[in-house]
């Protein structure tokens, strides 16, 4: 039944194989368990908020992948967003003075403006006017964001005044740990071993508890080594009384939080629009046209696990770019987005084991999963420099602005730019010069 329902077999994949691959992504992305309620607690004050926002991100993450798992039936996880989370609390709650449950009712709103251009298939003709290079270039950019995000994890790349980034220092023990990880892992995958990103993580994590290496946020952000679990494994969820139902929906309609709606929009958009696209990609389940099967469910999904996180009482749920890992590891149905959130649930009982997973086990399976996903390339005519052009600048945009949204607008209007410039506008579907004077438009009133 469960093989029918998902199509494991006729994927080519097996139920260990999907079991292992939802264990993947949910190691890779159980940071969001513990950074998630950090940034939104200084927006969000409620009695003991940080329990309650832990609780409340592991119920938006297991719904979230739940919905995607099968309605969408496909191996993507979702949670709470890392950028959106910070223009919440940073820029709409604590710059602009919204109240975070009218911020919360934002959210709502947009999540549902997701769902109805779903459901018109607004958002899958926006995909399908797409170019098929610039789709590549979007799962490469991905990739590419997620070597930065592995590397800054594992502070082999840190920020310098002068230069922006520069190199970390490489005998420091979370650079040495990660590159410990690395390295097995990278061993494991060229000799084709099932579960080298899981035996990765494992690894590096015990090297990081047995040599005493101080991997884990301790008190004014230093790093400490592992200090075993003081309150036992098992710690009982706490209801997240005062943010359940919070949101005010009235209040997001007014005026005033007209723009905030759209930023959640736009940025969530074409953020998990990217997303999944490349995702779909790297998975292997995008047509010779470019087209995604189940596209409506799957973007009704995005934007309904939107909606139920601001229920919730959390910012905008969405696709996670770390679900790359567990396709990576041969999770190709919903089963390992299934895995996810019961693994999520499961978490809030046992979030304290969650917490054994140090940055620096998780970034070698970032940095190799980044690589793996440069593959699409090959695809690209680089000697054709209206399409070679764009591709390298959707590729660039994303680790450099730390924006997939960015990417895939830059890649868009530059795109549609050349073309029409050069005197091959035809070879444009009309939308898509839609959606880029539309981008224009955006950053030109960003600007001012």
């Amino acid at each position: 039944m469960i093989d029918r329902y998902f199509g494991i077999a006729k994927a080519g994949s097996t139920i260990p194989r999907e079991l292992r691959a939802g264990l993947t992504t949910f190691l890779t992305m159980s940071y969001v368990l513990f950074v998630n309620p950090q940034v939104l607690g200084g927006a969000i004050v409620v009695p003991n908020g940080f329990a309650k926002l832990l609780v409340v991100t592991a119920l938006a993450a297991a719904i979230g992948s739940l919905l995607m798992a099968l309605v969408a039936r496909y191996p993507f996880a979702q949670a709470p967003g890392m950028g959106l989370n910070a223009y919440f609390a940073y820029t709409v709650v604590l710059g602009q003075k919204i109240p975070w449950e009218t911020a919360l009712g934002a959210v709502f709103i947009s999540g549902a403006l997701f769902v109805v251009l779903s459901v018109l298939g607004v958002r899958q003709a926006i995909v399908r006017a797409i170019p098929n290079p610039l789709k590549f270039a979007v799962t490469a950019g991905i990739g590419m964001f997620l070597a930065f995000l592995g590397l800054r994890n594992a502070g082999a790349v840190v920020a310098n005044p002068a230069t922006f980034v520069t190199l970390g220092s490489l005998t420091a023990p979370p650079v040495l740990i990660a590159l410990f990880g690395l390295l097995v892992t990278a061993a494991l995958l060229v000799r084709r071993v099932k579960g080298a990103i899981v035996y990765g993580i494992v690894g590096a994590t015990v090297l990081g508890i047995v040599t005493r290496a101080p991997l884990y946020p301790g008190a004014h952000g230093a790093l400490v080594p592992f200090a075993g679990f003081p309150h036992g494994v098992i710690a009982l969820p706490v209801w997240p009384s005062g943010l359940i139902g919070a949101l005010d929906i009235r209040g997001a309609v007014a005026l005033g939080a007209a723009a905030v709606v759209f930023t959640f929009f736009f940025v969530d958009f074409f953020d998990a629009t990217g997303t999944l696209v490349g995702l779909a990609s790297r998975a292997g389940y995008l047509d010779a046209n470019g087209d995604m099967p189940r596209s409506r469910r799957t973007f009704a999904s995005d934007g309904l696990a939107a909606m139920f996180g601001a229920l919730l009482g959390t910012s905008t749920t969405t696709a996670y770019i770390e679900s790359a890992a567990g396709i990576e590891e041969g999770g190709r149905t919903g089963l390992t987005a299934l895995a996810v959130a019961m693994l999520f649930l499961l978490a809030t009982f046992l979030w304290p084991l969650a917490s054994l997973i140090p940055a620096a086990a998780t970034a070698p399976a970032l940095i190799l999963v980044g690589s793996l996903m440069l593959q699409g390339l090959r695809n690209i005519d680089w000697d054709d420099y209206a399409v070679s052009i764009p591709v390298f600048l959707t590729m660039v945009a994303m680790p450099l602005t730390f924006s997939i949204a960015n990417g895939v607008s830059f890649g868009v209007i530059s795109f549609a730019a050349i073309k029409l410039f050069s005197g091959r506008g035809k070879e444009v579907d009309p939308l898509l010069y839609l959606v880029a004077a539309l981008l224009i438009a955006r950053y030109i009133w960003l600007a001012g």
